[in-house]
């Protein structure tokens, strides 16, 4: 049987929010004192079930607002989930939001070694892989260039460079190949199936339905903080497809 690289046991996630329009801090300080703020509690994912075995790709799917980035995000570890636990099994590389990681300030190839860090990787690890990470990203010159200066597309290749020439047990990905020009979103899917070949346990979010159905064994619906549908992914996409065509919820 294959070993459960991330588990997810009954998950739920608050977030405490303040409903008062409170324009500055000396606002802010004297209602505080007062004790006339107002919050809400709003449920980001509800009581959350399911694993992830090794070597596999499972796709998240759902409606914007579902809760599918604050969920990788609890995977991750960046968020601490308001009850159950998460459980994930050797390395793990989240690729959520471009940048993250990075220091602006800094040029591209300090930021290798920056982000590497980060992720746990030693320096000599690191300048083994300098080369292929540095080829992968395109970027020849501009690697040298403090990355304040790149677009959001080259942004997004030095992200996935570093990300994927690591080889990650498990890689957290949100959206990130529809981000960047059609031949390095292409050539970002190529790295994905090899990843997934050698091994790599994959979550990975996103609205192309034909990326899930290609690149994802199953496939999991959230639908308002709870799972709606789980299964084989061509299933939970034509379920998820014919209710946005009908409307139905």
């Amino acid at each position: 049987m294959s070993e459960t690289m991330i588990k997810v046991n009954d998950v739920t996630m608050r977030f405490h929010m303040n409903t008062d329009r409170i324009m500055s801090l000396k606002e802010f300080v004297v209602r505080k004192l007062a004790g006339k703020i107002t919050y809400t509690d709003f449920t980001a994912l509800d009581h959350i079930s399911f694993e992830v075995k090794k070597g596999e790709t499972l796709g998240v799917i759902g409606r914007n607002g579902a809760g599918k980035s604050t969920m990788l995000k609890v995977i991750s570890g960046i968020l601490k989930p308001t009850e159950g636990s998460v459980v994930t099994r050797g390395s793990v590389v989240p690729m959520l939001e471009l940048g993250s990681g990075f220091d602006m300030d800094l040029t591209g190839r300090e930021n290798i070694f920056l982000n590497g860090a980060i992720l746990g990787y030693s320096e000599e690890f690191l300048k083994a892989k300098y080369d292929d990470i540095v080829a992968f990203s395109e970027l020849g010159q501009f690697i040298e260039v403090p990355i304040r200066n790149y677009s959001s597309g080259m942004l997004a290749r030095l992200a996935f460079s570093i990300a994927s020439m690591v080889e990650p047990e498990i890689l957290i990905v949100d959206e990130i190949l529809s981000v960047g020009d059609a031949s390095f979103q292409e050539k970002s899917r190529v790295r994905m199936m090899e990843l997934m070949g050698g091994g790599t346990t994959v979550l990975f979010v996103s609205h192309t339905m034909d990326q899930i159905r290609e690149m994802c064994g199953r496939a999991l619906w959230l639908e308002q903080g709870r799972v709606k549908m789980t299964g084989l992914a061509d299933e939970v996409c034509d379920a998820y497809q014919q209710e946005l065509l009908t409307g139905e919820k």
